[in-house]
């Protein structure tokens, strides 16, 4: 479940970095190639900053599965 909750932030954020880069490329032309590359970029940030906290989402609902198990 927290994995769940985790990955739904990532693709919040990035469908909110999409759309700021897609209402900035539309709002100013001459710069689409700049403000794509830059949104890319922060689009790939977004998912590498999120990597950690999956992770270790997913060990605690390891953990408490296992948990479960044994005393289930």
């Amino acid at each position: 479940m927290r994995v769940l909750m985790e990955v739904l932030w990532v693709v919040a954020g990035l469908a909110v970095a999409f759309t700021l880069g897609w209402l900035s490329a539309w709002s100013y032309p001459l710069g689409r190639q700049d403000i794509w590359l830059v949104t890319g970029a922060g689009m790939v940030l977004i998912v590498a900053m999120a990597l950690p906290a999956i992770i270790r989402a997913a060990r605690a609902d390891l953990t408490r599965v296992k948990r479960a198990q044994r005393h289930g």
